[in-house]
């Protein structure tokens, strides 16, 4: 069982930056591959980012690939998603999650069905 809690949401202009903070209870965290999500109203809940168990290796959607950066700190049993040159189209409610499908190459990681345990989400807003 994990429990994940994000943080690091809020209120930015355009061009902007902000960095998600992701928590998880539990020992077994470096078992899990990492994502974000994100959630548009009126829209469905969309892939963002993942990381493998140890950081080696990160898959992002072509929408934030060159803006935001994932990473995780696994001794802390955080994820972080950075994100720089925001855009309003960024507006979401960020999720991140944890996915047991260790033997699962990144880019099949994209669905959400495929992960296990979520967090309940932060509010980023992006005005232009």
């Amino acid at each position: 069982q994990v429990q994940l809690v994000e943080s690091g949401g809020g209120l930015v202009q355009a061009g902007g930056s902000l960095k998600l903070s992701c928590a998880a209870s539990g020992r077994t965290f470096s078992s899990y591959v990492m994502g974000w999500f994100r959630q548009a109203p009126g829209k469905e809940r969309e892939f963002v980012a993942a990381i493998t168990t140890i950081g080696g290796s990160t898959n992002y959607a072509d929408s934030v690939k060159g803006r935001f950066t994932i990473s995780r700190d696994n001794p802390k049993n955080t994820v972080y998603l950075q994100m720089n040159s925001l855009k309003p189209e960024d507006t979401a409610v960020y999720y991140c999650a944890a996915s047991s499908r260790t033997y699962f190459s990144l880019n099949l990681l994209e669905g959400s069905n495929l992960y296990d345990y979520w967090g309940q989400g932060t509010q980023v807003t992006v005005s232009s």
